[in-house]
């Protein structure tokens, strides 16, 4: 029997509120190859049960927790392309890209 809409949304509560229970003080944070310690970077660390949990170098201590599904969905919707970003102007409104 398929879960209801309020029966989801209690599970990814509780799934959201263990995973920001772990103690996650001895993970090992990764980056991307060739970032240097004193570069700004994105940095990840794997978590139980597939998780993962990510933070800014120059904000170690802000770090978001993805469950496995959430990390899956985010890399694949990144693979597709559906995070790419419009080159912005200051006025908020995209810019026409050169040869337009």
């Amino acid at each position: 029997m398929a879960e209801t809409a309020e029966e989801i949304k209690a599970r990814k509560e509780r799934e959201r509120d263990e995973l920001y229970a772990l103690d996650i003080s001895g993970v090992e944070w990764h980056s991307a190859p060739g970032t240097e310690e004193h570069e700004e970077r994105v940095e990840i660390a794997y978590l139980p049960e597939g998780a993962v949990a990510m933070r800014s170098s120059l904000d170690p201590d802000t770090v978001l927790r993805y469950t496995e599904a959430e990390w899956r969905a985010f890399v694949l919707g990144a693979r597709d392309g559906e995070f790419d970003l419009e080159p912005v102007a200051h006025s908020g409104e995209p810019q026409a890209e050169a040869g337009q």
